[in-house]
């Protein structure tokens, strides 16, 4: 990935032209929006400062795409209760998306990709509802679905008169940019096969052997060790967890494409509170796993049933801390 300017880390590379050039642009959006209300501050008011986050958006393949620039507020200093009440996260489950995903190619619906300029809430929430992660619309028999994480938004419609309204009606509402086919999101690509789509997060996996410092490791060919399960008590704890936590969030997340690890890492999150050095071995051979098999993916098909079956298996024996 080549850029003009490199990710800011101090404020004098911040005022580079590219990045002031973002930061008008999201202060600009937020402006229009009338995020906020500048009033006079209320004597016993806990201040909350703002910060800026920069970051490089890329494309699938890793090449540059834009400056990405966000003014967010530093939630670590508010009090619930005091300066916040019920607080909304926007960010659809990742089963949602891949079942409206499959209903969308079931349907032969095409499925779009928007991105709003900014991230803050642009009005008060009245009420929730019973699914407010995203929204489902059922006008007579036409069907749309509306995922939101944060600032990207996949649309998909059984109409597609609807779904061309719905994109100029958001348009017009809020800041946004078209992007198009579904293509590539959360570090996702998505590409078109027959009678179907290819998900694949080679480029994230990719990142996270990185991280691991385990660029140059022997691949395994099976994620887990078969020969026991893991112990709270297995061996010493982690010095310092402060890796193991951030690895296996990621391969948390990479679970998304990848199913074939999902237990494995499940197991590693149960041990993310207090990890010994048993849990960090059996995580570096989820990372040796996937250094061999980066070219896996999620391939989702077209289906003539809209039944959704779910399996589950429960082995209350096999814990060796609590059985």
């Amino acid at each position: 990935m080549t850029t003009s300017s490199l990710v800011p880390r101090n404020p004098k590379q911040a005022l580079d032209p590219n990045w002031k050039a973002a930061m008008t642009d999201e202060y600009t959006a937020l402006i229009n929006n009338d995020t906020w209300e500048l009033v006079p501050r209320p004597p016993i008011a806990n201040i909350l400062r703002c910060m800026w986050i920069f970051c490089h958006k890329t494309d699938s393949d890793g090449s540059f795409v834009r400056y990405k620039v966000r003014l967010v507020g530093d939630g670590n200093a508010q009090q619930v209760g005091i300066d916040c009440v019920e607080t909304f996260s926007p960010v659809v489950k990742p089963p949602t998306i891949r079942v409206v995903l499959s209903l969308a190619i079931s349907g032969a619906w095409s499925i779009h990709q928007l991105d709003v300029k900014n991230a803050f809430l642009h009005d008060n929430l009245e009420e929730f509802s019973m699914i407010p992660r995203y929204l489902l619309c059922v006008l007579a028999v036409i069907l749309l679905f509306l995922l939101l994480y944060v600032d990207d938004i996949i649309l998909t419609a059984s109409s597609k008169v609807l779904c061309k309204s719905i994109i100029s009606l958001l348009a017009s509402e809020f800041a946004m940019k078209y992007l198009g086919s579904l293509h590539y999101f959360l570090s996702i690509a998505v590409s078109s096969e027959l009678g179907g789509l290819f998900l694949s997060q080679r480029k994230y996996a990719t990142e996270i052997i990185e991280r691991s410092g385990m660029s140059s490791c022997k691949p395994t060919h099976t994620p887990v060790d078969t020969s026991g399960k893991m112990s709270a008590f297995d061996s010493p704890h982690v010095t310092d967890p402060t890796l193991y936590h951030s690895l296996a969030s990621a391969l948390q997340f990479l679970t998304f494409t990848r199913p074939d690890i999902s237990y494995v890492v499940q197991q590693v999150c149960l041990h993310i509170h207090d990890p010994c050095e048993a849990h960090f071995h059996a995580l570096k051979r989820v990372i040796r796993y996937v250094q061999g098999t980066l070219h896996l993916g999620l391939h989702l098909s077209s289906s003539s049933s809209t039944s959704m079956v779910c399996y589950t298996d429960a082995d209350w024996d096999g814990c060796p801390d609590t059985r």
